[in-house]
C-alpha cells in the first residue's frame, strides 16, 4: 500500500509541477496576475506532496519491505534505523527523489517571499524551477522509480511497479545492505550537503534567466540571490570537506583527495560558484562584468546538472558513482538544451548587458578580481579536460586513458599559487585605480614579515623550495588579512573613541560581507597548511610483523601486540582488530586499534585506521592483512601525515566565515520605510 501511495503522489507531483509551468508561462505572456498566483500556489504544493512520497519511502526502508527493489538494494535487517533512513540517498532512485524534494523545498521558500518590488521576475523564476523539477521528477517517475516492487512471474523474479498478469508479490528474506563505505557518519552528512549546494544554485540561475527574459539587467537579481549563492557555496564547500574527511577515515589510502572523477564533478561547480561570488561584487560596486556574471551562473547550473549526470550515469569508474543507468542520455540532453537556451538568452540581451563604467587600471580591485576569475576558470578547464578526455578517448578510440593525480597536481599547482598571491594583493588595491607604488607601500611590511617567517621555516623545518613558496604565500595572505582587520579597527577606534575590541566588533558587524570574506580567506590558508603538509611531506612504510616486532617511521615506533577477530550477528559484521603500541623517540604514547570490518549482507570490507592526531602530524596505521589461523603475524601500512589537521581546523573556521558573511543585513531600500514608520510611531506617542 505504501509503495502505491508513494508512487501515486510522485505522479500527482509531476502533474502539479507541469500545471505550475504552463500557468506561469500563460500568466507571464497574457499579463494575468491570477494565473501567475495560481502557478505560485501550485509550486508551493509540490513540497508537501513530495514530502508525503518521501515519508512513504522512508517508512518502507525502516520497516524492511524487501518486496520493494530499492529497499532490498540498500538496506538489510541488521542495519540500525538511522542508517536505513539515510539509505534514502544511498542509492540512485532514492537520491533522485531526494534531489527533487530539496528543489521543491527551495522553490517553495523562494515563492513565499514578498514579490511586490519584483513581480515581473516571479513567473519566470517559477518556469525555470518547474522545468528543473519536472526533469528530475520525470527521471523518478518513468525511469528510476524507488517504489518498484518484485513480482514472481513464471518462476522468475522481476521488478515492476504494478503486478503483471498471473504474478504474485515476492519479498526477499533480507536485503543486500548499504555499501559499507556509505555507513560512515561523514557519508551520512556528505551527500545531503552536496545536494543542498547543487539544488541551491538553481535559485540564482532562475533569477538570472528571469532577468534576461524580462530585460531587467540591473543588479537587482544579484541582490535578491546573494544569500542563496552564499548558502549554496557553503553547503557545496562543506560537502567537499566532509567527503575528504570520509575518504581519509574510510578508504584506507592515507589521503583525503584523490582527484577522483566524481570528486571533481562536485568541485567544478564550486570553482564557478566561487568565481561568481567574487564577480558579482564588481557588478554591485562598479556596474561591470554583467555578461561575465550571467555566463558564470549559467556554467554553475550546467555543471551542477552535469555533475549529477556523472555520478548517476555509471560512465565513470569511482567509489562514489552509482551503477550503470539508462538515464545518462537524458541528463546529457537536458544539460545541452538548457545550456544552449541560456547562452541564446545572453546573446539576445548582450547589448543591454554592457557595463556602466570602464576598467581604467590593470591593478584596480576589479581588474584583480577579473584575473582571479580567469584563474578559477583555468582550474575548471584542467578539471573538465581530466574528466572528459578519458570518456572521449574511449568513445572515439575504444581505449580508455586515465589521467591520475599527478596530471591534476602539476597542472593546477601554479594556478593555485597565483590565486593565493592574489588573495594577498587584492584586499590592498583600490576600486577604480591602483598603481604598483600604492600596492607596494601597502604590502611591503606583510611581505617582509612573511619572508622572515619563510627563512625561519627554511632553517628549522624544510628546505623544499615548493613547500617554502607555499608557506610564504600562506603567510603573506594571513598577514595582509590580519593587517586589514587591524588597520580598519584602529581607524574606527580613533574616529569613534572606542576601545579596540569594541571598534573591531562594530566594524565587522557593519561590514559582514567584507569581513566574513576575510575570515574565509584566513580559513583557506589554514587549510592550505594542511594540504601542503600531507602533499609534500607525507611518508609511508609497510611491513609484515610477528607479535612483538616493530616498524619505524619518522621518529615513531609501532609495535604489534595482538589481534582478535569476532562476529557480531546483531550488527551483521565480523570485526578484526589489531592492537599496536606507539612510541615516539622511545617514549610510550599509547595504543592504536586499526581494524577491518566485514559486512555479511553486502560481503564487503571496510578499513578503519588507527589514528593519532596532533597539530604536528597524524600517525595513521592500517591493518592490511593477517594470519587468521595462527594469529602469529599481521601486515600493517603506516603513514605519517604532517600538518593535516590544520585542514580540518580551517574548514571549521570556513564554516563560521560563510555564516558570518551570509547573516542577513537590512535591505537599504527598506530603510526609508522603516524610518518613516519609526517617526510616525514617535509622533503618535507624543
Amino acid at each position: 500500500m505504501f509503495a502505491e501511495f508513494g508512487y501515486g503522489i510522485l505522479v500527482v507531483s509531476f502533474l502539479v509541477a507541469m500545471y505550475s509551468l504552463i500557468a506561469a508561462v500563460y500568466g507571464a505572456i497574457e499579463k494575468s496576475a491570477a494565473m501567475v498566483e495560481s502557478s505560485r500556489r501550485a509550486m508551493l504544493l509540490t513540497f508537501p506532496l513530495l514530502s508525503l512520497s518521501a515519508a512513504a519511502l522512508v517508512y518502507l526502508l525502516v520497516n524492511n519491505h524487501f518486496e520493494v527493489a530499492f529497499v532490498y538494494e540498500v538496506t538489510s535487517r541488521s542495519m540500525p534505523t538511522y542508517l536505513k533512513v539515510t539509505a534514502w540517498w544511498g542509492g540512485q532512485a532514492g537520491s533522485l527523489l531526494f534531489w527533487a524534494w530539496l528543489l521543491a523545498a527551495f522553490t517553495s521558500a523562494v515563492t513565499i517571499r514578498k514579490w511586490e518590488r519584483d513581480i515581473e521576475f516571479l513567473p519566470w523564476v517559477i518556469v525555470v524551477n518547474s522545468i528543473t523539477l519536472l526533469f528530475f521528477l520525470g527521471m523518478v517517475v518513468f525511469y528510476e522509480n524507488p517504489f518498484t516492487r518484485f513480482w514472481l512471474v513464471g518462476g522468475s523474479v522481476e521488478p515492476h511497479m504494478f503486478a503483471p498478469l498471473n504474478a504474485t508479490l515476492f519479498a526477499a528474506p533480507d536485503g543486500n545492505g548499504l555499501n559499507p563505505l556509505l555507513r560512515h557518519p561523514g557519508m551520512v552528512i556528505h551527500p545531503p550537503m552536496l545536494y543542498l549546494g547543487f539544488v541551491a544554485y538553481v535559485i540564482p540561475y532562475s533569477f538570472a534567466m528571469a532577468a534576461l527574459i524580462t530585460g531587467r539587467t540591473d543588479d537587482r537579481w544579484i541582490r535578491l540571490t546573494r544569500r542563496w549563492s552564499l548558502w549554496a557555496w557553503l553547503f557545496l564547500s562543506f560537502g567537499l570537506v566532509l567527503g575528504g574527511r570520509w575518504a581519509y577515515d574510510v578508504l584506507g589510502w592515507g589521503g583525503y583527495w584523490g582527484w577522483d572523477p566524481v570528486e571533481i564533478a562536485a568541485f567544478m561547480p564550486w570553482l564557478t560558484g566561487t568565481a561568481f561570488l567574487h564577480s558579482v561584487m564588481i557588478q554591485e560596486k562598479r556596474g561591470l562584468f554583467k555578461h561575465w556574471n550571467m555566463i558564470l551562473v549559467i556554467l554553475t547550473y550546467s555543471l551542477v546538472i552535469f555533475g549529477t549526470f556523472l555520478t548517476r550515469s555509471g560512465v565513470l569508474s569511482s567509489v562514489h558513482a552509482f551503477a550503470n543507468s539508462p538515464i545518462g542520455p537524458f541528463f546529457m540532453a537536458f544539460v545541452s538544451l538548457t545550456l544552449v537556451v541560456s547562452i541564446a538568452l545572453v546573446i539576445w540581451r548582450w547589448p543591454i548587458l554592457q557595463g556602466e563604467t570602464e576598467m581604467n587600471s590593470m591593478l584596480s580591485r576589479e581588474a584583480l578580481f577579473l584575473l582571479n576569475n580567469l584563474l578559477f576558470m583555468s582550474v575548471l578547464v584542467v578539471c573538465f579536460w581530466g574528466v572528459v578526455s578519458p570518456l572521449a578517448s574511449e568513445l572515439f578510440t575504444n581505449q580508455k586513458v586515465t589521467l591520475g593525480p599527478p596530471f591534476y597536481e602539476r597542472a593546477t599547482a601554479p594556478i593555485f599559487a597565483a590565486l593565493m598571491f592574489l588573495m594577498g594583493v587584492a584586499p590592498l588595491s583600490a576600486w577604480g585605480h591602483s598603481t604598483i607604488q600604492t600596492l607596494g607601500r601597502a604590502i611591503w611590511k606583510s611581505a617582509l614579515a612573511a619572508l622572515v617567517l619563510t627563512v625561519i621555516l627554511f632553517i628549522t623545518y624544510t628546505q623544499n623550495y615548493i613547500a617554502l613558496i607555499g608557506f610564504f604565500l600562506i603567510a603573506l595572505v594571513l598577514l595582509v588579512t590580519l593587517q586589514e582587520f587591524w588597520r580598519a579597527a584602529r581607524a574606527r577606534q580613533r574616529a569613534q573613541s572606542e576601545n579596540f575590541f569594541t571598534a573591531l566588533t562594530r566594524l565587522m558587524g557593519r561590514n559582514r560581507r567584507r569581513y566574513g570574506g576575510y575570515i574565509i580567506h584566513i580559513s583557506m590558508m589554514l587549510m592550505a597548511i594542511g594540504i601542503l603538509g600531507i602533499e609534500i611531506f607525507q611518508t609511508e612504510t609497510q611491513g609484515a610483523l610477528a607479535q612483538g616486532e616493530q616498524l619505524n617511521i619518522e621518529g615513531y615506533t609501532v609495535e604489534y601486540r595482538e589481534l582478535a577477530s569476532w562476529p557480531d550477528e546483531g550488527e551483521g559484521v565480523n570485526y578484526t582488530r589489531a592492537v599496536v603500541d606507539v612510541y615516539e623517540n622511545g617514549i610510550y604514547l599509547g595504543e592504536l586499534t586499526p581494524r577491518i570490518d566485514y559486512y555479511f549482507d553486502s560481503q564487503q570490507n571496510m578499513t578503519i585506521p588507527g589514528n593519532r592526531s596532533t597539530l604536528k602530524d597524524d600517525l595513521y596505521v592500517l591493518l592490511v592483512d593477517w594470519e587468521p589461523v595462527s594469529n602469529a603475524g599481521a601486515t600493517f601500512k603506516i603513514y605519517v601525515n604532517p600538518l593535516v589537521n590544520w585542514m580540518w581546523i580551517g574548514s571549521l573556521l570556513f564554516f563560521i566565515g560563510v555564516i558570518f558573511a551570509a547573516w542577513p543585513d537590512r535591505d537599504p531600500a527598506e530603510e526609508p520605510v522603516r524610518a518613516a514608520r519609526k517617526a510616525h510611531q514617535s509622533s503618535a506617542a507624543d
